[in-house]
């Protein structure tokens, strides 16, 4: 007997397999519907005809966030692979900008109101056919990625628009600690603020976070890795490298404890990424280790086929992790 395997299956059984994992502002006038723009065709649901739910929430400066946040890889055209490089045009083929708009339309519909995302790339593009053809009203918070000699351009144009709020990406971070060039953040997030938007810094390297606090940047939050290492590519003892150095595919919070302490007195928001290292850790494990341990928030990359797995999960450890040792600080 034949049997004919959809789109969908072939790539949830793929992606199951080799990438599961993946999972691992408002808009600005210009991008929200008016009176003035087309209304969104009559073939095309808007977020409000169907809303499956809602998610609990938590509060950096003025904006209500989602405590889960998605991830913008997966709608960037990328995923992280490790060596099965495949992945990233698998990815690409499924995740087309139309299933993309439905994947961000789902995620609303869940509850999920935030997205991190890189201005660089093609989001913005989508994130203005989305907020007006459907009606989208998902928050962004951009990964701001300034430069040594321009640190404003890409942040004033990810504000004017549309951004909720704007961070810079943990690389970014990361790298100007080691070339001793930390207070250029300080500088970033003045510069943010002034925008009139919550600012926030990004880090793989835990002296990052510890660096900001000690010279009082003044940031609104912070998005920093947190994930445990019990899953079968951690790196080993013998393997450790500079994460700005690193050329290798694998992820990266290295001595989670030590996170895990600072944050406990550090009161700003915290959104952990890589929560799921980059698809290696399951999410029900992945999900409760950073509730449990201090994240205010988790930002994770989704197929339309995990929104609704996620969402639950959340749902259910939340009221589980209530009483934890690092406060709720949003």
């Amino acid at each position: 007997m034949n049997v004919r395997l959809s789109r969908r299956g072939f790539i949830t059984c793929a992606a199951t397999g080799i990438a599961a994992g993946a999972t691992s502002g408002h808009a600005a006038a210009s991008g929200q519907p008016n009176s003035a723009q087309p209304s969104a065709p009559a073939a095309v649901r808007t977020v409000s005809a169907r809303s499956k739910g809602t998610l609990p929430t938590g509060r950096i400066g003025k904006l209500t966030v989602s405590r889960l946040i998605s991830g913008g890889n997966l709608i960037s055209g990328w995923a992280h692979s490790r060596d099965l490089h495949y992945v990233p045009s698998l990815m690409r083929a499924y995740n087309t900008e139309e299933k993309v708009l439905e994947t961000l339309q789902l995620m609303e519909e869940h509850g999920i109101n935030t997205i991190i995302a890189d201005p660089r790339k093609k989001p913005m593009d989508i994130f203005k056919r989305y907020w007006t053809e459907r009606g989208g009203r998902i928050q962004w918070i951009a990964e701001g990625h300034p430069g040594v000699d321009d640190w404003k351009t890409n942040i004033q144009q990810s504000v004017a628009f549309g951004a909720s709020a704007v961070y810079v990406q943990g690389v970014i971070g990361d790298r100007w600690y080691k070339e001793n060039r930390l207070d250029l953040l300080g500088t970033c997030v003045e510069f943010i603020k002034s925008l009139g938007v919550p600012a926030g810094i990004g880090a793989h390297k835990l002296e990052v976070i510890q660096e900001s606090e000690k010279r009082r940047f003044g940031a609104d939050f912070y998005v920093k890795t947190l994930h445990h290492t019990n899953y079968w590519s951690a790196r080993r003892s013998n393997e450790m490298v500079d994460v700005v150095d690193n050329k290798d595919d694998n992820y990266w919070e290295l001595d989670p404890e030590r996170t895990i302490g600072f944050m406990q007195e550090v009161e700003k928001p915290w959104i952990a990424f890589k929560t799921l290292a980059a698809g290696a850790i399951k999410p029900e494990s992945g999900f409760r280790y950073a509730f449990e341990n201090g994240a205010d928030f988790v930002c994770v990359g989704m197929f339309d086929f995990q929104v609704e797995e996620n969402v639950a999960l959340v749902r259910q450890i939340l009221p589980e992790v209530q009483n934890r040792q690092r406060p709720w600080m949003a």
